[in-house]
Formats: structure tokens, C-alpha cells, sequence
């Protein structure tokens, strides 16, 4: 069961990928769709959170556009 981290209300637009970031901001990317591109694709922070990441847990964003996590299923 996921646990709600921290409320941003972030509005997705569709071709993006939303994800939390290393120093704990929410980011997006465009995602690649049928080319191969090569090199990184520009990642553009969306809103500074800096919330602290624990280990062992799996940080997104849910469908309500706030910052969310999971505890990983490792070492079964």
C-alpha cells in the first residue's frame, strides 16, 4: 500500500514522464517514442519538494499529481 509523501498537485501533459528526482523535486522528460534518439533527453524540474529519499522505498508521482511511495518487494 502506497503512502501520500508530501502534496503538490503537479498537472501531467500527455508525452511526459514524471518522475522524483535525486534531490527529492519532482522532474519531467519527454519520453522517446519509435526513433532512436541518441543522447539524454532534457530533464526539466517542475517543483522544488527536497523531500529525503529513505532506502528501500519506491518514490512517484500518483494520479493526483502528489509525491507517493511504496515499499519495494526485494529479496524474496
Amino acid at each position: 500500500m502506497a503512502k501520500k509523501v508530501a502534496k503538490v498537485g503537479v498537472k501531467k501533459k500527455a508525452g511526459f514522464l514524471y518522475f522524483v528526482d535525486k534531490k527529492g523535486n519532482v522532474a519531467c522528460a519527454k519520453m522517446a517514442r519509435g526513433k532512436k534518439k541518441k543522447g539524454k533527453a532534457k530533464i526539466q524540474v517542475v517543483a522544488k519538494v527536497g523531500i529525503k529519499k529513505e532506502k528501500g522505498y519506491l518514490y512517484f508521482i500518483d494520479k493526483k499529481g502528489d509525491i507517493s511511495c511504496a515499499k519495494m518487494a526485494r529479496g524474496r
